[in-house]
């Protein structure tokens, strides 16, 4: 029991660090005064999204940059999708759809979307949005700005989350949680190494002439967790790729009920580990058998301290990435228990090969 306390404190002292780190370089996208012209191409890969894509479509038209085009993709949707964004396309000039080819070979679903679509864009820089996003005023000025200043191949943004539910609260926060205490964002753009890499396909902004040299989706055309692969894959190649907080300048509502979400997250949380069984049951186990253990003694010095590390740890990441603080705190615990049952349903999927997303088999 002294060698799993001892180890489970480390382990927290650790992601406190790496939390503190995140907090005091605060890795978001800042707003800039200087106005770019650059062509870019917002491109939408969908899939049975006629309740998000109209929001996402509006939101585009009203924000203020104005030299776009924007591309969506359906990808062989069965309810009334392709016909709620060809009849906007229809009244908006810079807006087209286009039906995707019939999925074959390694390929998965939303990997080959994006391909297509970057086949068919004009600009200088390719954005890849999700259907469940919303964008506002200042984000692709400053997300440009961000590109010209870093000289980045691609820059990648964790959006700020919508959560409408209770059972969004117990799952969505997770995401943030666990990014803001594992890895110091920062390191991303500074290290050279590939393996310090993490992405989101939530928000994806490429160099259009980088991208045409080594069509970076059909490099990760067999990867679920396509985000993070393509990031590496620029890194290893010499390019520089940044990844950042969002700013609140695009939210998104990942899931709209807790079996969503768990499902959702189920299917791409074993790929963060390499699909390593093992390590990622001891990284559980030190994340939420540890603190049992710890209370189990009854030691108050070492259940305060411990508690402690914890709350400022929840306080800060939330802050950073604009949720509430006093809800994630309550509602740690809960979280805990709903991470228990996203690993193991992911562990379930994996051994038995029944991973699906929207009807697809992965």
């Amino acid at each position: 029991m002294f060698i799993v306390i001892y180890a489970t404190f480390i382990f927290i002292i650790l992601r406190f660090a790496v939390t503190i780190f995140n907090f005091i370089s605060d890795p978001k996208l800042r707003r800039v005064s200087r106005n770019y012209d650059n062509l870019v191409s917002i491109l939408i890969p969908v899939r049975n999204e006629e309740k998000n894509i109209l929001t996402l479509l509006q939101s585009i038209e009203k924000q203020d940059y104005n030299n776009y085009e924007v591309i969506v993709l359906d990808d062989d949707s069965s309810d009334r999708t392709y016909h709620i964004c060809a009849e906007f396309a229809h009244k908006h000039s810079a807006f087209s759809v286009i039906k995707g080819k019939e999925l074959t070979g390694p390929w998965l679903g939303k990997n080959f979307a994006c391909y297509q679509l970057a086949k068919r864009a004009r600009g200088e820089f390719l954005l890849f949005l999700d259907a469940d996003e919303q964008i506002f005023n200042g984000l692709i000025n400053s997300a440009i700005h961000r590109m010209h200043f870093r000289k980045l191949a691609l820059l990648s943004l964790f959006t700020n989350q919508q959560m409408n539910t209770f059972g969004e609260w117990l799952t969505v926060p997770l995401m943030h949680y666990l990014l803001l205490n594992l890895l110091p964002l920062r390191l991303v753009y500074l290290a050279k190494n590939p393996a310090v890499a993490a992405a989101s396909g939530q928000f994806m902004l490429f160099n259009t002439e980088i991208y045409r040299q080594y069509e970076w989706h059909k490099g990760a055309k067999d990867k679920v967790v396509e985000d993070v692969e393509i990031m590496k894959q620029v890194k290893a190649r010499g390019f520089n790729g940044e990844s950042l907080l969002a700013n609140g300048m695009i939210s998104c509502r990942m899931y709209t009920g807790y079996n969503t979400a768990i499902n959702g997250f189920g299917k791409n949380f074993l790929a963060a580990f390499n699909y390593n069984i093992f390590s990622f049951l001891v990284f559980l186990l030190l994340l939420i058998t540890g603190p049992m253990i710890v209370i189990i003694t009854l030691n108050f010095q070492l259940i305060l301290m411990m508690s402690g590390l914890i709350l400022l740890t929840r306080i800060m990441i939330s802050l950073e990435s604009g949720q509430n603080a006093y809800i994630n705190v309550i509602l740690h615990p809960l979280q805990m228990f709903s991470l228990v049952l996203i690993a193991f349903s992911a562990i379930q999927k994996y051994l038995t090969k029944t991973t699906e997303w929207k009807g697809r088999k992965i």
